[in-house]
């Protein structure tokens, strides 16, 4: 995982968009922010989701493969619905089982951060934070979604600033 602002060229979202000179957000900028991460080690990446799964109450899971040939026919409309800005009244968590992709992060000053996700990183975006996510131009990233109740993905377009879950989310990180 390598995490950095954003630099809000209106070019190819699926390019780096690195700030020249680049300006890298550290994983305790990112947890100010109420992102956590983990690297996952192959020898017992399994044991480890189960940990997780089991200290941070995660009970069901699935996987998706978001590419063209996984996505088929709804690859174009997935892919825009899921860069735009948006929320959750759940975590987002992911593993990534193969690939690479991007997912965009507002911090505490309202500014865009990167952060670049590959094999082996587990995300976890708190609900009320307002992301989103593409991949990079390989155009393909196999992820492990976990979730603590039922798998639900309902995203909430921005601006939702009164959704009691954003309210919760920004002072939650004021507190820090």
């Amino acid at each position: 995982m390598r995490a950095y602002l954003y630099d809000n060229l209106d070019t190819d979202c699926r390019e780096p968009h690195e700030q020249i000179p680049s300006v890298p957000v550290s994983v305790e900028e990112l947890e100010a922010s109420g992102v956590l991460y983990w690297r996952l080690k192959d020898e017992n990446f399994a044991d480890q989701i189960d940990k997780i799964c089991e200290e941070r109450n995660y009970k069901n899971r699935d996987q998706i493969t978001v590419s063209k040939e996984g996505l088929g026919e709804l690859f174009d409309a997935k892919i825009k619905t899921f860069f735009a800005e948006h929320l959750h009244e759940d975590e987002e968590i992911r593993a990534i089982l193969e690939g690479t992709g991007y997912f965009d992060i507002r911090d505490k000053k309202d500014r865009w951060v990167r952060i670049k996700v590959e094999a082996g990183d587990l995300i976890v975006l708190p609900a009320g934070i307002y992301h989103r996510f593409t991949l990079d131009t390989n155009n393909y990233l196999k992820a492990m979604r976990l979730f603590k109740e039922d798998p639900v993905w309902t995203p909430l377009n921005r601006p939702c600033d009164e959704n009691p879950y954003r309210k919760a989310y920004l002072e939650a990180i004021e507190a820090n």
